[in-house]
């Protein structure tokens, strides 16, 4: 699905204007930005899954150029939903009902290849990758898609709510993020089935520190508290 060296947009000695845990982002011009892995990993499957979503109408920016471990897409104006969040514009329980919403969502456009009983997944549902543009919420960051069960995506997600909920170093944020894990939950699919797959999976992360790898088991307690009863 390569449409060009998208690798040769930039000059070299361009900056990146964001930057996240493997992957730095570059403006191309008012519409388009580049999105590239500094550890050289092949965006091909990535843009396969959003090109997929987007089939469906599903919220995801659009792609253009494919080429290793560069990806252009469609520039977004707003926040991050974690932006919001800490601005004070939207509020815990609805930051919980917006990811259950998203998932839901995604979790109804069916597996690519067909298989029954998978759907899509994003793998890395969190409000750092929401984007709050002019039209709505826009997932981003889809370099952990895959097709596989809902209850393992919402597992997932819980899972990074739960590590920020009792990091230390958002300690003041605590509050806010169990409440917010606790709405996700409410208005989700009961995720215990895939729990231990997501907490697995989540374990086997390289970007995440020994510090946060750590808190793995007392995430998961976190969450079992939290679910519906």
């Amino acid at each position: 699905m390569a449409s060009g060296p998208a690798d040769h947009v930039l000059p070299p000695d361009a900056e990146p204007f964001a930057s996240g845990r493997d992957a730095d982002v570059y403006s191309v011009d008012d519409d388009w930005v580049l999105r590239r892995y500094r550890n050289g990993y092949p965006v091909r499957d990535e843009a396969d899954f959003m090109r997929w979503v987007a089939k469906y109408d599903y919220p995801v920016p659009a792609v253009r150029d494919v080429n290793g471990p560069d990806m252009v897409i469609q520039r977004l104006t707003g926040p991050t939903l974690a932006d919001a969040a800490l601005a004070g514009d939207i509020g815990p329980v609805a930051l919980g009902r917006m990811h259950a919403d998203l998932h839901r969502r995604l979790h109804a456009i069916p597996a690519p290849s067909g298989t029954p009983g998978k759907v899509v997944v994003h793998g890395d549902l969190h409000p750092e990758n929401v984007i709050l543009t002019p039209d709505g919420p826009m997932v981003i960051d889809w370099r952990n898609a895959e097709e596989g069960t809902p209850e393992f995506d919402v597992a997932m997600t819980a899972i990074i709510f739960a590590q920020v909920a009792l990091d230390p170093v958002w300690a003041e944020l605590s509050p806010l993020l169990r409440e917010a894990l606790s709405s996700y939950l409410a208005h989700s699919i009961d995720p215990t089935s895939g729990l231990e797959a997501a907490l697995t999976a989540r374990g086997a992360n390289i970007t995440l520190t020994p510090e946060e790898l750590a808190l793995l088991p007392a995430q998961a307690a976190l969450i079992r508290t939290h679910l519906p009863t």
